[in-house]
Formats: C-alpha cells, structure tokens, sequence
C-alpha cells in the first residue's frame, strides 16, 4: 500500500504503525519524484491497520489525510479500504432542481446518536416526501456530542457516530429509499483540539484572520497544495461515500486573494467528477454576502456553485411570524410582509440597498430569469438559526399550530429549493442549543465563557437581568445535548400529528403540481395587505394564501365572479373555497391553496400590492 503526505519542512518522516502493529519498527518515507514537499513508502497494509507519521524523530501524528481516526481526534489513523464496502443500491444520482431537503444532525436525530440508529428512521422521511437529507458535518471533533463545526480532520468521519463503514451504510440505506444525501463541510476553519497540520506544513496563514482564529491557506505560499488538500477531501466525500451533494459551510470566510478563486476551482473539479461518475452532483454555499456571483457560471465570471442559502427568506418570515425586530432582524422587521414579498418574487431583500444592522449598503441585484429560482435555498429554521438562541427553542415555543402551518406553506409553496430542520414537520418541542464535549478544561471553559457573553449580548439579555450569571445553558453539560434529542413519541400525539400530515399534504401538492418547481419567475406572483397581514402567493394555477393576523377573518381577492373554477386542495385547519365574486374568507392564522383550471390560471395577476 502506498503511504503519502505532505510535510514540505520535514528533513525525516517515518511511519509509525500502532495498535496491533505498534512492535513493528518504522518505515522511512523517501522524497516524492517530482513532487517537492511530498514524501512517500510502499508498506504492506491492511484494512483497519493503525498508523502515524513521525517528523524529524518528533512525536506520532495523524495523517492529514487519514480516513478514519479511531481514537479521535489527535490520535493514529487507520487504513481504510474504499472498494471493499459492498454497496446494496445503485445510486443514479439525484439532482437538486425539484428537490426538498431535510437538515439532519446524526448525533441528536435518535437517542442513540449513530448512523445506524439514524439509518432505522429514513422511512419517516422517505413517506414525508424529502428528496435529500442535509446532513451535519461529521467529521471527527473532540468528545461525543458536538455539533461537528469544530471538526479536525476533513478526511475522515466522526468515530461515535460509527466511523466511515457507518456513514456508507447510512448513505446506502438512504439511497434504497431514494433519497440523496448532502454533506456539511468546513473549509473555513478546523478546531484547535487534536489539530497537528500546522506541524506538517503551512495550512494555516497569518495573513488573514476569522472569526476562529488564523484563516485556512488558500492564497498565501503553499496555498496549492492546502487547496488540493480540501478539493481532494470534497471529492472524496462524492466518490467514495456516494454522497449526492456538499453544503459549504461560511464560504464568506473563505478568504482568498487568488485570480482564480477556491469556490470556482472546487466547482471546477466537482463537475468534472459528475461527469466521470454519470450521475449529477452539486454544491451547496452558505454565505451572508447575498452576491449572484456565487452561483453565476463560471463562464461569465462566477464561482459556479449550484445553490446558496438564502438567509434573507428566512429573515423575512420570521419576523413576520414573530414580530422580532433585534439585531439583523431589524431591516425586515419595518414591512416583514413587504419585506417576505420582496423576497419570494426577487429571492434577495438585501440587493444593494442600506442595511442598518450592517450600518453600509448591502449585497446586490439577483435576476431570477438567468438564475434559477431553485438555486436558493427557502426554510422557516435551520440549526444556525435555532441554535445560535441562547435557549435554542424553535419556532413551536411562540407559535401557535396555524403560524407554523402558514409557515410550512410559505416554504414549500416558495419558487425555491425548500429545506427544513429535523423535526419541524411535526412541530417538535424538543429545543436545538449549542452543545459540545471537549476534553480539555481549559478549552471547554473558553467555549462556555463565550456563550454565556454572547447569549448576555442578546436582545433583552440584560433587560430581563439575564446577564452574564444567569442561568443559560451549559454547552459542556450532557443534559444539554439530551435535551435536543428528537422525541419520537411527539409525531403521533396531537397537534404534533395533524401538522405532520399538513406537511405531508403540502409535499405531495409540490411532487403533483408542475406550477410549484416551475423556474419561470414572470409566473410568481404576490398580493399582499400589510394592516391586515394577509398574503396571496400566485405560481401559475395555484394560488396560496395565508392569514397571519391573530384574530379576524379576512377577506382576500383571490379573483373575479366565476372563481369558483378554483379547487381547494388543501387547507389549515381546513380547505375552504372562494365565494362566487372571488373573494376568499380566511379566518385567522390559517393558509389555504386553491388550484384554477386552465382559465382561471394567471387570475387576479393584476392585483397591486397593498400597502
């Protein structure tokens, strides 16, 4: 077997064997042909075989490019052999146009907290009408429980979760329900605890900085080798555990100053890789900076990336639902309804205009006809969005059952790719914190000294005498993450179920209706009344309307006398029909989506906003 890695400083590198092989003596590597920096040996190795390197007679470390770490992070590798997992499925591929994702943390999914356990429980998704589970990073982190952002080693997967055979069974498990499988990445940043690549080489540089600390070489002297580095962990994640698509965490932070940036190489490579394998993939960006050019072809001078979270929905519906006006909620808070129009029919609100919160003009224009709707991503919640609250409590612990359901409605029936965060179908109460389990005192100190400052900074934090001794949630404390374990006995009990199947009913309108995936965006219209908090999304035929006032029916025009020709599909609490002059009366905190026939298509279109 050949053993190779980059240590471009190193005058010795040795191979150290370890657990069984720990007797043996070492293997010297030789310099690599060709390939300054790169040492190499051939060795006899197997499956499971335990290793390390030593440089300069120094201590073992990990292979940068380990695929498993079976003692965590800091610890010896193991050799894994790709080809001898015995897939089940074969998988055609899954593209993201038409999709619906389902954001998934392995760790919290199940009381058990493994692949396999996680694996047990993909019919409910399948039967709910998910096309692709987004799936948190796993890559290894310090501890247990985490939430996988702080990972050390973008090679190999997280062992308590059940290693890499545990993540092929799950991918494998998922694809015989015909789901695809996203995987969250972190180029941004690695965590610090376990961290030994500064020791081999220059992955890390000065010349930038991040929110975490000194900023992943991408552009600095090394920099080729540090990009092919994470390039060939990206790829290996899309050919040798089949995944479908990556989402790239924080790609803002990807600080680069090369001619060619490290997004569009990476998209580079990733289509390539689709085309060699004949099955589609993608990639998925979350980024604050709302720029087209994120998901602009290559071509004409983007980084060519197939999608990107779009914050500035979510913003826009959560005030709306909730009323929050602190921090970067402030902007759409003003007009939430105007500012979820804004939105749903031009996919950015933050497109060149002044934002208070960031005191400076902010993003710029998205033109929906070259860029397909579906290259955005819609959703009500998200781990970040939950769990970066200081209680981490979801939208059930303020919404009544008929906000949530407007909600759902408002996601799944928007032009983009719609996702939600686990359990959110039924309404889980179960909250979503920020938990982690790291070893070192020093560090999980740190980690719980900063939360408790930034949950103090929050809106009302100090108002409420919630200050820095309150009693906020402990990240290290194992309670924490149990309280985030799904609980799965909710979706059968009401109002969790009746939402459950609100949700079931809203994806199968999205699976039968062309009007819903329809990229065309001259056929998404939107009416809307401010005072009276009423909405009226138009995608072709089907009309969806929702009432948001918490008390009162309004009355909505849905269109001219004879709008009857409308069909009521669906509804919360209950479908109901126009009367004859078009007109729709929706009682309070409720949605209802009408479909037309071929002649009531487009009706109403010429109905302004009212302010």
């Amino acid at each position: 077997m050949l053993f190779e890695v980059w240590a471009p400083g190193a005058g010795r590198v040795a191979l150290q064997w370890a657990g069984d092989r720990s007797d043996e003596p070492p293997v010297p590597l030789e310099p690599a042909p060709g390939r300054p920096g790169w040492w190499r040996a051939d060795a006899p190795a197997r499956d499971g075989d335990r290793y390390a390197f030593r440089l300069d007679d120094g201590p073992p470390r990990p292979d940068p490019r380990a695929a498993r770490l079976p003692e965590g992070p800091g610890g010896p590798g193991a050799v894994v052999e790709h080809a001898g997992f015995a897939w089940r499925h074969p998988w055609p591929g899954r593209p993201l146009p038409g999709a619906v994702l389902y954001e998934l943390h392995i760790g919290t999914y199940t009381p058990e907290g493994t692949f396999d356990a996680a694996a047990a429980r993909l019919g409910h998704l399948a039967d709910l009408g998910i096309t692709h589970i987004s799936l948190m990073p796993v890559c290894p982190f310090p501890g247990t429980h985490g939430w996988g952002y702080d990972g050390i080693a973008p090679w190999a997967v997280h062992e308590p979760y059940g290693g890499p055979d545990g993540l092929k069974r799950f991918v494998d498990a998922a694809h015989g329900h015909g789901l695809g499988v996203v995987l969250d990445v972190v180029h941004n940043h690695l965590g610090p605890s376990g961290n030994h690549l500064p020791e081999f080489g220059p992955y890390f540089t000065d010349a930038h900085h991040t929110p975490w600390g000194a900023a992943v070489n991408l552009d600095a002297p090394g920099s080729d080798e540090v990009r092919g580095y994470l390039i060939g962990s990206a790829l290996g994640w899309l050919r040798d555990y089949r995944i479908d698509g990556l989402r790239l965490d924080a790609v803002h932070a990807l600080h680069d100053d090369r001619a060619q940036h490290f997004l569009a190489e990476l998209s580079a490579a990733v289509d390539a890789l689709a085309a060699q394998l004949r099955r589609p993939l993608f990639l998925i960006a979350e980024s604050d900076r709302n720029d087209p050019r994120t998901t602009a072809p290559r071509a004409s001078g983007g980084l060519g990336l197939h999608a990107q979270w779009n914050d500035d929905f979510h913003h826009a519906l959560h005030t709306a639902l909730t009323g929050e006006s602190h921090g970067y909620y402030a902007d759409f808070a003003r007009a939430p309804l105007a500012a979820l129009a804004k939105t749903l029919t031009g996919g950015f609100f933050h497109d060149g205009g002044h934002s208070s919160f960031r005191g400076r003009r902010h993003g710029a224009p998205l033109d929906l006809r070259t860029t397909p709707p579906h290259r955005l991503l819609a959703y009500a919640q998200t781990h970040d969005q939950i769990g970066n609250r200081a209680h981490g409590d979801r939208l059930t612990a303020a919404l009544s059952p008929g906000l949530l359901a407007c909600a759902a409605a408002l996601v799944l029936c928007s032009p983009f790719t719609p996702m939600l965060f686990m359990g959110e179908e039924w309404g889980a109460r179960t909250p979503w914190q920020y938990f982690t389990d790291h070893p070192d005192p020093e560090l999980a100190e740190a980690v719980r000294a900063g939360r408790r400052r930034e949950f103090a900074a929050q809106e009302g934090g100090a108002a409420h005498g919630d200050g820095l001794d309150a009693d906020w949630p402990d990240p290290q404390d194992p309670a924490t993450r149990d309280r985030c374990v799904l609980d799965w006995a909710e979706p059968s009990a009401e109002p969790h179920a009746a939402l459950l199947s609100w949700y079931r009913t809203l994806l199968a309108l999205r699976r039968t209706h062309p009007a819903l995936t329809d990229p065309d965006p001259s056929r998404t219209r939107l009416t809307h009344d401010a005072s009276a908090r009423w909405l009226l999304l138009r995608r072709g035929p089907v009309h969806l309307a929702v009432n948001l006032a918490s008390e009162g029916t309004s009355t909505i025009p849905v269109g001219p006398a004879g709008a009857s020709r409308f069909e009521a599909v669906a509804g919360w609490p209950r479908p109901l029909h126009p009367e004859a002059d078009g007109t729709l009366h929706l009682p309070a905190e409720a949605a209802v989506v009408l479909v037309g026939d071929g002649a009531a298509d487009g009706v109403g279109d010429g109905v302004g906003d009212v302010p």
